[in-house]
C-alpha cells in the first residue's frame, strides 16, 4: 500500500518500517487481535504525512530542476540485468504498471480504501476503523474506486 501511495519502493519500506516500530513501541500491549487495525491507521497516517511533507519539498525542487547528470555518470551500467525470459517478464510489467498507475491515479481516500478491502481483505467495519471514516464513506470510497479502475484498465476486462 506504502509502495503504491508513494510511488517509491525505499520511501515506502522506511514509511512501513516506521507504522511498524511505531504499532511495537506504543501499542504492543493491546491484543493481538487489535494489532491489524492499529497499524493501518498508523500506516495511513504516516503515508499522509509523507504526502505532507513532499508538498512542501517539491515547492524547492522546482528551483533545482535542469541538473545535468553527473560527469562519468554510466546510467545504462546501472541497470539491472534483465534476465531470461525478458519478453515474458516485459508484458507483465506492463500490466502491473498499468495497474500501478490506474491506482496511483485515483484520490487518496479511494485507494486506501480499494487497497484495504481488496489487498488486506478487511471488511468495512475494519475498514472504517482503520480509515478512522464511517462504513458509509468506506463503501462510497470503494464503489468510485472500483469504477474508476474498471475504466481505466478495461483493456484487460475478459
Amino acid at each position: 500500500m506504502a509502495d503504491i501511495a508513494t510511488g517509491n519502493r525505499e520511501e515506502a519500506l522506511d514509511i512501513v518500517q516506521d507504522s511498524m516500530l511505531k504499532l511495537c513501541t506504543r501499542y504492543g500491549d493491546r491484543p493481538e487481535a487489535e494489532w491489524g487495525a492499529l497499524f493501518h491507521v498508523i500506516l495511513q497516517s504516516r503515508i499522509r504525512d509523507w504526502y505532507r511533507r513532499n508538498r512542501v519539498r517539491n515547492r524547492w525542487r522546482v528551483w533545482l530542476r535542469g541538473r545535468e547528470p553527473d560527469e562519468g555518470e554510466d546510467l545504462i551500467a546501472r541497470q539491472p540485468d534483465p534476465g531470461p525470459d525478458v519478453e515474458r517478464q516485459l508484458e507483465h510489467m506492463g500490466m502491473v504498471g498499468e495497474l500501478e498507475e490506474a491506482l496511483r491515479a485515483l484520490p487518496l481516500r479511494q485507494q486506501q480504501c480499494f487497497l484495504l478491502r481488496v489487498w488486506e481483505g478487511m471488511g468495512v467495519a475494519e475498514t472504517a476503523r482503520a480509515m478512522k471514516c464511517s462504513e458509509g464513506s468506506v463503501k462510497t470510497h470503494y464503489f468510485r474506486a472500483i469504477r474508476k479502475l474498471r475504466t481505466s484498465l478495461e483493456a484487460y476486462a475478459p
